[in-house]
């Protein structure tokens, strides 16, 4: 029992913490819902202020339920016996082995997603639609979710088999094997991802001739950077919202504007935002996350090779494993449902770490670009995707990967002066 109360203990915490957090947040932003910040109300309206203030209490709130039902859901799988249940009803029809532990695996994925569903549904066809963000129709929204369990599938479960199967055969260091597996189709995914799944779901065109390519093109000499591709994606088709991004590794870089992206930003700032995300690449961030990852990855597998010899893991979670049979998938059910009340903890580092290389980046695209034009790309994107310039600190000490907007501006303002 002793690891039930283990348990118990992390998992209030955390939900009590994530509670406290989403309480402060509305609280801090509804206070300053009225006024919009001094230095913004020449280029935002008190409309828009309020706008981002309520979409921002809306999504909290509906995370606050979310997160209350998924509290429920991780009770009711653990210490009320679902996944025995669950676990013991495929033994008895299909009986052991590691077809037997994927099918778990399986299972418990597509419970949480239907599950999730009418969250999906709600947030995109209410929350979205409300605040006039959603342009995406139910047809799309059911073709997005079947290609990605089509796809999730078809990769997914060769990867389990592979991993299942050296948790069974691959001895005590199994673990070791795994990550490796792991590790490597990590890196495949850098370059799958962007060449043939990222196709299946949005449609990608070369940037077109113009002064925005060739704008764009002098950045990408200026900072010595080759990519495979210019491409506009036809992010629309979804959502209002805009942005840009990297995808892929080596050969396989490409550069990727949302077309809302360039629908609302000028050359200037186009390249501003493209020189952000240059910096990431050029500061070394992407390569320092995926080490980091790897290395989190590495002390995840190694805790999970322990724990899944401990008969104490099992029954003190509501399992009861086979004391000579495979519980390989039963072990990792049980680390992937009990892990996050614990991980929970490590967030306020993560976040800390991406927002100093958010200012890293903000740094690298005011010396090759324009901090000028960044810092108005920055206020429009904050304007039309209603993100709130009023945010709760300890809240974004917390959880925020980028700095709050009105730190970051006057970051960047600090640049401007110096130029």
């Amino acid at each position: 029992m002793t690891f039930t109360i283990v348990f118990l203990i992390a998992f209030i915490a955390s939900f009590g913490l994530r509670h406290w957090l989403s309480q402060r947040q509305i609280h801090h932003v509804a206070i300053n819902r009225d006024v919009v910040p001094a230095e913004f109300a020449s280029q935002i309206t008190l409309a828009e202020h309020q706008k981002a203030a309520d979409y921002t209490i809306a999504k909290l709130r509906l995370g606050i339920f979310e997160n209350g039902v998924s509290a429920i859901i991780l009770i009711a799988f653990t210490l009320l016996g679902g996944l025995q249940i669950l676990n013991m009803g495929l033994l008895q029809l299909l009986g052991e082995g590691v077809a037997q532990q994927i099918a778990l695996l399986v299972s418990i994925v597509l419970i949480s997603g239907i599950i999730d569903l009418p969250f999906s549904w709600y947030k995109q066809f209410y929350l979205e639609e409300r605040f006039g963000f959603n342009r995406m129709n139910a047809k799309l929204f059911f073709s997005d979710m079947f290609k990605g369990l089509g796809i999730g599938g078809a990769i997914g479960i060769p990867l389990l088999w592979v991993i299942l199967s050296l948790m069974a055969q691959a001895g005590d260091f199994w673990w070791l094997w795994a990550w490796g597996v792991l590790t490597v189709f990590s890196l495949l995914m850098q370059w799958i991802f962007p060449t043939f799944i990222a196709p299946i779901f949005n449609k990608f065109q070369a940037l077109e001739e113009g002064p925005l390519k060739t704008q764009i093109e002098a950045l990408l000499s200026r900072c010595d950077f080759a990519s495979q591709g210019l491409f506009v994606m036809d992010g629309s088709k979804r959502s209002a919202h805009g942005n840009a991004f990297f995808a892929g590794m080596g050969k396989a870089k490409r550069i990727v504007f949302f077309d809302t992206l360039i629908e609302k930003l000028n050359p200037g700032e186009v390249e501003a935002v493209l020189a952000h995300e240059l910096g990431h690449y050029k500061c070394n961030h992407i390569r320092k996350r995926l080490l980091v990852s790897f290395a989190l990855s590495f002390a995840t597998f190694a805790l999970l090779g322990w724990v899944s010899t401990q008969p104490w893991f099992y029954n003190d979670l509501g399992v009861m494993p086979n004391p000579n049979g495979y519980n390989g998938g039963l072990a990792l059910a049980l680390f992937m449902l009990v892990s996050p009340a614990f991980s929970f903890f490590l967030t306020p580092l993560s976040s800390l770490a991406s927002r100093k290389h958010e200012y890293e980046a903000d740094g690298f695209a005011a010396d090759k670009s324009s901090a000028t034009d960044l810092i108005s790309a920055l206020v429009k994107l904050y304007q039309d995707n209603a993100s709130t310039l009023t945010p709760d600190p300890i809240y974004t000490a917390f959880y925020s990967s980028h700095p709050p907007a009105p730190l970051r501006i006057a970051n960047l303002k600090r640049f401007k002066s110096e130029s």
